[in-house]
């Protein structure tokens, strides 16, 4: 007989066929709500797209297991689409940020070699600007004129496209904001986003919903890993273009939502809203946050309104999902006062916080770095073993360069950064690349950015410079150059002149001065 193989190296027939073994159980359960077009779409019709899809890029495109596929678009049915296409055939999709400029997006790329380039209509322009690379053998517009994706993609003869895949097999490269200016890619495998499904439910996060509204982006890991647990579990996905303050309210008001997640950014745009006040929260259920945690004023709104808030916490290489604050009680005033806590590691993650120099735990109520090890951890950065090794050890641990402490109950409360990323609205920002940016303009010598504390963010960044004798720019001059060069959340709020730059005792950039020069 011989010996057993490796599970995670085994192929097998339902590792990808999200579509096919949903469809297989609850053939008519509602899969989809798309709240832009108004129509539903059963488990069996999501298959039955996913098959012609398939069946498109195989037959059509010639794409084969391993190929990348990148993708520029909102959040709608078609991206989804390709995603349980591409799980049945082992392509790669590779999903990119519309806010990136030309730059950062030639750079990831280059970097992904992808064999074919799909995207939204409106994005047409930025696809017409970009290098794309000559690994790309197809362009192809969903919702042009032609309005291909309908009137082609999806008349394709249905047929069962699926092939057995090991676990150990790449599911998605999701790219990241990190502690440089080049963008890291994380390989993100089918082992990954099945466990980290099986940690969500188990730990009791998203399985007590019938419906859910995706509130994430797809071209973050937390838009599939939002979509991929509910269809899982056979839950209704609820889809939103983009977030919108307005139609979430409607949603809530109609009784389509029973959860969502969010950062705080959001649901302060939405108790700003008109329509807040008159909207009927009796059938929401929970919100759950991410990414920083909730303030207090803002949990008490909700509170208030009889809707709990519960905080999740996890990054693309480690989860994504690795921890989350569940209730204790039934008690409101429980999650109020625990609000800064991130809670405790999921059911299926350890978790510890060592000493950044001697890399040894550190006690109770000492703040230390947060490491995570999971059956749900990446595999690594996309041919970048150097940082790589620095994120993942020998024995599994990923380095998050989150500062942590955790209380006599064992909670735990993220500190702020070892290094120096800051999060802005939920958007990871290397203060390295702005830096890069500012230095292009021909006036300036030298730049040091950082992110400061804002109320509607969580941070901003901002910015101090030098410039070379006899020279001089605007703000505005400075803005527009970084503006041209990055993501409109990188370009920093406030850019002020200095006649040197703030450096430590050992000669390194000072970035704690320049959050005191702003606050």
């Amino acid at each position: 007989m011989g010996s057993i193989p490796n599970y995670d190296d085994l192929p097998m027939h339902w590792v990808g066929d999200w579509a096919g073994r949903r469809a297989a159980l609850t053939p008519n359960r509602i899969a989809l709500y798309d709240s832009f077009t108004k129509k539903t779409y059963s488990f069996h019709e999501m298959n039955d797209r996913a098959c012609r899809v398939g069946a498109y890029l195989t037959d059509v495109l010639g794409l084969r297991k391993g190929d990348v596929l990148a993708l520029i678009c909102r959040n709608r049915v078609e991206p989804i689409d390709i995603y349980l296409a591409c799980g049945k055939l082992g392509i790669i999709l590779a999903p990119l940020s519309q806010r990136l400029k030309k730059p950062e997006l030639d750079d990831l790329l280059a970097r992904l070699k992808p064999a074919a380039l799909f995207h939204e209509n409106q994005y047409a322009d930025i696809i017409e600007r970009l290098a794309v690379p000559a690994t790309v053998r197809s362009v192809i517009n969903i919702d042009g004129d032609q309005n291909l994706f309908e009137t082609v993609i999806l008349k394709t003869a249905a047929r069962e496209v699926n092939i057995p895949l090991a676990m150990r097999d790449v599911c998605l490269y999701v790219h990241t904001g990190g502690t440089t200016a080049v963008p890291k890619i994380c390989i993100v495998s089918h082992r990954q986003m099945i466990w980290n499904s099986v940690d969500l439910h188990a730990t009791g996060v998203v399985g007590a919903f019938k419906n859910v509204l995706i509130t994430f982006p797809f071209f973050h890991v937390g838009g599939w890993n939002t979509f991929t647990p509910l269809f899982h579990a056979g839950t209704t996905s609820v889809l939103m273009r983009e977030f919108n303050a307005g139609l979430v309210l409607d949603l809530i008001h109609e009784g389509r939502v029973e959860n969502f997640g969010a950062v705080e950014a959001m649901l302060q745009f939405m108790i700003a809203h008109p329509k807040f006040s008159g909207t009927d929260f009796s059938r929401l259920k929970a919100i759950t946050t991410a990414a920083a945690p909730c303030s207090k004023a803002v949990m008490q709104i909700f509170l208030d309104k009889g809707v709990p808030i519960s905080q999740t916490y996890g990054m693309t290489e480690a989860g994504p999902s690795n921890f989350a604050y569940i209730a204790r009680t039934e008690s409101m005033e429980e999650l109020l006062a625990n609000s800064a806590s991130i809670g405790t590691s999921m059911f299926h993650c350890d978790a510890k916080i060592i000493d950044q120099d001697t890399r040894e735990d550190v006690k109770v109520g000492d703040i230390g770095v947060l490491c995570m090890r999971s059956p749900h951890n990446f595999d690594g950065y996309l041919n970048d073993p150097a940082r790589t090794e620095k994120t993942i050890d020998h024995e599994g641990w990923i380095y998050t360069g989150d500062l942590a402490m955790r209380d006599q109950d064992g909670l735990i409360f993220i500190k702020g950064r070892a290094d120096n990323m800051f999060i802005s609205g939920g958007e990871n920002i290397s203060p390295e690349e702005i830096e890069q940016s500012l230095a292009k303009h021909p006036a300036v010598a030298g730049a040091i950015c950082a992110g400061i504390p804002d109320n509607k963010w969580g941070q901003v960044p901002v910015a101090l410079v030098i410039f070379h004798a006899g020279r001089s720019a605007t703000e505005d001059e400075l803005k527009k150059i970084c503006l041209d060069n990055l993501a409109d959340y990188k370009v920093p709020k406030q850019i002020r002149q200095v006649s040197e730059l703030p450096l430590t005792g050992a000669g390194k950039l000072n970035r704690n001065a320049v959050v005191s020069v702003f606050s």
